[in-house]
């Protein structure tokens, strides 16, 4: 039986930069991932998503470039095209993980591992048989989506006329309409690119606001932007069957049908945690997630989770912190997980991003909160280069101390402006100190700045 100081189960963000740090720290490291290295995030979310994203938003320069003074005809999108693209970002990607393992010396095994029970050399993980040995275990299982049980899904997914975000960023020609089911991050991304490439797109959400926790007054400006370019919503509304190329939802009491070439489903993920052998060690889960503490230890010493399996915060760049957090503790470094300044970020056009509190939800912790909201008109950038653009930035600061508390912007690059507003909320700045930062001019993020100043 091989032992190893450390063996990661997952190979997603939290499972290879867990194995990587491990392997950097002298550790024998050892990752099993049964399907391919990058988990998700890397084959069938975060990455494909951006990369047609990124198609969508060049079609929306050529389309528009009148605006600017730059005019082009026949201007189309190659759905196929954009999909080869992505297969080879995506190809390029996974082969650089690959590399960092081997140049790490982290033992890859492409097999599906199952935790076996205990050992005088800590664990055992079985795979194909064959049994390992490790003083440490990494779970970093992830999540899958979830499939609530609506009437006709089942059926719909076999037939391919419903689909998951793992389907439809590999289907290779555009459908004439698609309907998507949840109004949160996944599915507003996708309704972003299929209605920037000419797919009618209708959206069906529960909640009466779109994009989940974000601020709700920048939740309803990137809904009227969408509208705007010819997405319908359905809200709130729940859906409740599926039948012959159409879907039946309830909206206001009353029973309605829509039909559809495709049907994406997006109302959320759930952990990865069956048929992994938890049990067998007694990890324990609470709510369908390992839980975890401050160094991302479960309840059994020596047993930790990072990622999405322990339903903390899905997102692949809190799966990487996790991780690191994982490995310093394992290695004797203290180190704690924190999770107030976690940014979060809609690739839409327009982008939408945020980072710790919102008015309410600082209200509901006992904050006395004040805000500030400025418009990106105010950035002589932004007019430049979004013509009739609507962005935002709102800023919530504790009224008591003038410490800030959240940051929401919605406009151009407020993905690549957000880590900024993350930093000063993880540093715990005040006001004051916000107003003496010297910001590059022209740029849009001088309005974080500009909403400084009108508190």
């Amino acid at each position: 039986m091989e032992h190893f100081d450390l063996i990661v189960i997952g190979g997603g963000p939290a499972g290879y930069l867990g194995a990587q740090r491990a392997a950097q720290g002298g550790m024998k490291t050892a990752l099993f991932e049964e399907r391919a290295l990058g988990g998700v995030c890397l084959n069938e979310g975060c990455i494909p998503s951006k990369t047609l994203l990124h198609s969508a938003k060049v079609l929306d320069y050529a389309m528009y470039g009148d605006k600017y003074g730059v005019s082009a005809d026949n201007v189309t999108l190659d759905h196929g095209a954009v999909i080869q693209r992505k297969n080879k970002v995506v190809k390029q990607l996974v082969s650089g993980i690959e590399f960092t393992m081997k140049k790490c010396n982290v033992s890859v095994f492409d097999k599906r591992a199952l935790i076996k029970g205990r050992s005088e050399n800590g664990f055992v993980v079985l795979a194909d048989g064959i049994e390992y040995s490790a003083r440490n275990l990494l779970i970093a299982t992830g999540s899958s989506p979830v499939l609530p049980p609506i009437q006709g899904l089942e059926k719909a997914l076999e037939s391919g006329f419903a689909l998951t975000n793992r389907e439809i960023l590999d289907l290779q020609s555009l459908p004439e309409s698609l309907v998507v089911i949840g109004g949160g991050i996944v599915g507003l991304e996708m309704a972003s690119y299929f209605n920037s490439a000419g797919v009618k797109v209708t959206v069906i959400e529960m909640l009466e606001n779109i994009a989940g926790s974000i601020d709700v007054g920048i939740s309803d400006i990137l809904m009227k932007n969408y509208k705007k370019k010819g997405v319908e919503f359905k809200l709130p509304c729940k859906v409740t069957g599926f039948d012959n190329n159409s879907v039946t939802f309830e909206e206001k009491g009353e029973s309605k049908t829509i039909e559809a070439s495709k049907v994406l489903l997006s109302v959320g993920r759930k952990p990865n945690i069956k048929n992994i052998g938890l049990e067998n060690i007694g990890v324990y889960t609470e709510k369908g997630a390992v839980v975890t503490d401050d160094k991302m230890q479960t309840n059994i010493s020596g047993v930790y989770a990072a990622g999405d399996v322990n339903g903390k915060s899905m997102l692949a760049h809190t799966a990487y912190r996790e991780s690191e957090v994982t490995v310093n503790n394992m290695l004797g470094k203290r180190d704690f997980m924190r999770y107030f300044a976690i940014p979060n970020v809609v690739y839409t056009n327009p982008e939408v991003a945020c980072v710790g509190e919102t008015k309410q939800t600082a209200e509901l912790k006992g904050f006395e909160v004040k805000t500030a909201e400025t418009s990106m008109r105010m950035s002589g950038r932004y007019l430049a280069e979004v013509e009739g653009g609507n962005g935002i930035v709102k800023i919530v600061v504790n009224a008591k101390d003038n410490r800030l508390l959240g940051v929401h912007l919605i406009g151009s690059y407020a993905s690549e402006m957000i880590f900024g507003a993350a930093l000063m909320i993880e540093a715990g700045m005040i006001i004051e100190q916000i107003k003496e930062l010297v910001f590059p001019h022209p740029t849009v993020c001088e309005v974080i700045r500009e909403a400084a100043f009108l508190l």
